[in-house]
C-alpha cells in the first residue's frame, strides 16, 4: 500500500476516536495506574527476597556510613506481604476495568461507524447499492466495521502505554544502576524496529484479504438467494466451482495475514528474550566479581557467614532482583504493541473500503420546501447522472398533471429506472425537474417521499409479522385499517387463513411467501401511505398470470384519481395510460397514447409485437421441471419458502 495512502487512513482512523467517548482515556489511565502499581510490586518483592534470602538488615552505624549486618525475623516483612497482596488485587481490578473500558470504547466506535455507513447507504439509495452484490455490503457493514474493534480497544491505548511504561521503569532503574538502565535503553528500539520491518506488508495483506472476503461473501450470498433457480437450470456444479475458487483465494489471503502475525510475534519474543538475557548476564558476572561498573558510590557490604567478614560487591541482591523483575515488564508493552500491530493493519485495510464508501459523492438535495400535494410534475431538458458522474438519461422533457398516468417503456438499459431513481432523489440531475413549479433539489427530500408510493419488481419485506410490514410507514394503524388495505391488495383471504392472522410471521427476504403474496403485501403497505404519486417499477414482473391480474386490478383501483409513473415491459396492458414515453439509449424516441403508438411504425410497435409473441409462447409451451410437465405460467412464480 502507498505510504501516503496508509498515512491518510491512519489520520482518519485516529480522527474517529472521539466516538469512543471517555472510555478510551479511561482505559489509558487505568493502564498507567497499573504500571505504577507494578513497579511498587517489584520493589516489595525484591525487598522481601533480599531480606529473607540474605537474612540480614543493613543499618548505618557511623558517620562515614559504614554498614554492618544483623539477622531479622520474617515477621518483619508482614506489612510488605500485606501490601504485596493488596497490590496484586489492585492490579487485577485495574486490568478488569481496563478491559471493560477498552471494549466499551470499541463498541461505541463500531456503533458510530456502522450508523454512518447505514446513513450513507440510505442517502446513496438503491441505485448505488445495486452496484455491488449484497454479500459485499454485508462484509463492509459487519466484518470490516468489526475489524476496527481492536484498533481502538487495544492498539491505540497500547501506543501510549508503550511509551509511558518503559520511561517509568527507566526512571526507577537509572538511580539504582546506570549500566542496567543503559542496557534497557539501548535494546528497547530493537523491538519496534523489527516490528516495523516485519509488519510493513501487513496492511496490504489485510486489504487484499478484505477484497477476497468481499468477493466470497458476494458470490455465496447471491448464489444462496438464487439456489432454486440454479438448481432449475442445472448450474449447481458450476457455481460450486466458482465458490470454491473464491474460498481458496480467501484461504490463501488469510494464511498470508497469519504468517505475518506469527512472524511478527516470533521476532518480538526473540529480541525481548535476548535483551533480558544480556541484562541477566551483566548481573551474573557482576555478582561473580568480573564486572565492576554501573553502580553509584561505595560498594555494598554483605555478611555471608556468622563470622563478620566484609566482602565488596558492586551492589546488593535487592538491586539485581528489582531490575530483573522489571526487565520483562520493560519489554512487555513493546511486545504487546507488536501483538496488537496486526489490529492496526486490519483497521487500515478496513478503513480503505469504509472511507471509499463514506466519502462517496451523494446527490445534493438540501432543500427545505414542503408541498401539501402533487399537482404537476414536469421535466425540462432533464439529464440524469450516476453517482460517479456518468450520464444515464436525457436530455428529455415531459409534463404530468394531477390524475394522469405516465408509462415509461423501452428496451433494457434505456434509462427508465434511472428516471425513477432521480425522481426518488437517489441520483443527481441537471436541467429542471419541477414539482408544482418547485425544483426537486429545493424540496425537503424526506417530506417529498411521504407523497410517494413506490412498488418495485422485487418486493422487500422484513423479518417480523404481516402487521409490521404493512404498517411500516405508520405503526399506529388500527387493525380494521390494516385489513382494509390487505383487502384492497387482494391478499386479505390469505392472511385470514393464517393461524395468527395479522401476527403471522414473515421471514427475512419474504421467506415463507411466494413472490405474488409478497408483492401484494408490499402493495398493501404502499396503499397505506396515502400517496399522491404512485411510482411503479415493473410491479407485475415475475408473477404468474393469476397474481399479475390480482396486483394489476388492485393498483387500478388504488390509483383512481391519483398521479402515476410506471415502468413496464407488459405493453399490452397500457391502454389505461394517458401518456406513454418510449425511451431508447436515454432519449425519448416516441410519445403518445396506446392507440396512436400501436398504429405508428416505430420502436413501440416493434416492442409490442415482441411482447405479444412472448406472452403467447409462455401460455403455449410447457416447462418440464424435475421430470414432470408443469405449465410455465404456474411455474413462473417461484416460492421463497413454502408453496402458496
Amino acid at each position: 500500500m502507498d505510504k501516503s495512502l496508509e498515512k491518510s487512513l491512519l489520520v482518519w482512523l485516529k480522527a474517529q476516536k472521539k466516538a469512543c467517548g471517555l472510555f478510551l482515556k479511561l482505559s489509558l489511565w487505568l493502564g498507567m495506574i497499573s504500571a505504577v502499581a507494578m513497579v511498587a510490586q517489584a520493589y516489595i518483592i525484591a525487598t522481601i527476597l533480599d531480606g529473607v534470602i540474605m537474612g540480614q538488615q543493613v543499618v548505618p552505624l557511623t558517620d562515614n556510613a559504614q554498614m554492618v549486618s544483623s539477622s531479622v525475623s520474617i515477621d518483619t516483612y508482614t506489612p510488605h506481604l500485606i501490601a504485596l497482596i493488596a497490590l496484586m488485587l489492585l492490579r487485577a481490578l485495574l486490568a478488569y476495568g481496563r478491559e471493560r473500558a477498552s471494549f466499551e470504547a470499541g463498541k461505541r466506535l463500531r456503533g458510530h461507524i456502522r450508523a454512518a455507513v447505514m446513513d450513507k447507504l440510505t442517502k446513496l439509495g438503491p441505485a448505488f447499492i445495486k452496484g455491488k452484490p449484497a454479500g459485499s455490503w454485508a462484509s463492509i457493514v459487519l466484518e470490516q466495521v468489526e475489524d476496527l474493534q481492536d484498533f481502538y480497544a487495544r492498539y491505540l491505548p497500547q501506543i501510549s502505554l508503550a511509551g509511558f511504561i518503559p520511561i517509568l521503569i527507566l526512571a526507577a532503574v537509572f538511580p539504582i544502576n546506570w549500566a542496567a538502565g543503559l542496557i534497557l535503553l539501548l535494546t528497547a528500539p530493537l523491538i519496534p524496529m523489527f516490528m516495523i520491518l516485519v509488519g510493513m506488508g501487513a496492511a496490504d495483506a489485510n486489504r487484499k484479504n478484505f477484497s477476497a472476503l468481499a468477493r466470497l461473501s458476494g458470490h455465496f450470498m447471491d448464489r444462496l438467494k438464487g439456489l432454486s433457480t440454479l438448481k432449475l437450470f442445472h448450474r449447481g456444479d458450476a457455481e460450486l466451482k466458482v465458490i470454491a475458487t473464491a474460498s481458496e483465494e480467501f484461504r490463501s489471503r488469510t494464511m498470508s495475514v497469519l504468517r505475518m502475525a506469527f512472524l511478527s510475534s516470533a521476532v518480538l519474543e526473540f529480541f525481548a528474550a535476548v535483551s533480558i538475557a544480556v541484562l541477566a548476564v551483566y548481573f551474573g558476572f557482576s555478582y561473580l566479581g568480573h564486572l565492576d561498573f554501573g553502580y553509584y558510590g561505595a560498594h555494598a557490604n554483605i555478611s555471608s557467614s556468622t563470622d563478620p567478614q566484609i566482602v565488596g560487591i558492586p551492589f546488593s541482591l535487592f538491586t539485581g532482583l528489582f531490575i530483573l523483575i522489571l526487565a520483562p515488564e520493560f519489554y512487555q508493552p513493546l511486545r504487546d504493541m507488536g501483538t496488537h500491530y496486526h489490529a492496526k493493519a486490519q483497521a487500515v485495510g478496513a478503513a480503505e473500503a469504509l472511507i471509499t464508501l463514506l466519502e462517496h459523492p451523494e446527490p445534493e438535495f438540501v432543500g427545505q420546501v414542503r408541498i401539501n400535494s402533487i399537482e404537476t410534475l414536469s421535466a425540462d431538458h432533464l439529464e440524469v447522472f450516476s453517482v460517479d458522474g456518468t450520464r444515464l438519461l436525457g436530455p428529455l422533457s415531459f409534463e404530468l398533471k394531477d390524475n394522469q398516468r405516465l408509462a415509461l417503456v423501452g428496451p433494457s438499459g434505456a434509462g427508465k429506472t434511472s428516471l425513477l431513481n432521480a425522481l426518488l432523489g437517489f441520483l443527481p440531475y441537471k436541467g429542471h425537474l419541477l414539482i408544482n413549479g418547485h425544483e426537486l433539489s429545493a424540496l425537503d427530500l424526506a417530506h417529498w417521499r411521504q407523497h410517494l408510493a413506490w412498488l418495485g419488481q422485487e418486493p422487500q419485506l422484513f423479518h417480523g409479522t404481516v402487521r409490521d410490514n404493512v404498517a411500516l410507514a405508520d405503526p399506529t394503524l388500527p387493525d380494521d385499517r390494516l385489513w382494509h388495505l390487505l383487502a384492497e391488495a387482494n391478499i386479505s383471504d390469505f392472511v385470514k387463513a393464517q393461524p395468527l392472522g395479522l401476527d403471522a410471521p414473515v421471514g427475512e427476504q419474504s421467506s415463507g411467501l411466494s413472490v405474488g403474496q409478497a408483492q401484494r403485501i408490499a402493495l398493501a403497505r404502499a396503499l397505506g401511505q396515502k400517496a399522491s404519486l404512485f411510482v411503479l417499477d415493473e410491479p407485475t414482473a415475475s408473477l404468474d398470470s393469476q397474481s399479475e391480474q390480482a396486483v394489476s386490478s388492485a393498483l387500478n383501483r388504488a390509483m383512481t384519481g391519483k398521479m402515476c409513473i410506471m415502468v413496464t415491459h407488459r405493453l399490452d396492458q397500457l391502454d389505461q395510460m394517458d401518456t406513454i414515453l418510449v425511451l431508447d439509449k436515454g432519449l425519448i424516441v416516441q410519445r403518445g397514447d396506446f392507440t396512436s403508438l400501436s398504429n405508428t411504425h416505430g420502436l413501440f410497435q416493434t416492442l409490442l409485437r415482441e411482447n405479444i409473441e412472448s406472452v403467447a409462447d409462455i401460455e403455449l409451451v410447457p416447462l418440464s421441471v424435475s421430470g414432470s410437465d408443469t405449465p410455465l405460467d404456474s411455474a413462473a412464480e417461484p416460492t421463497k419458502g413454502k408453496a402458496q
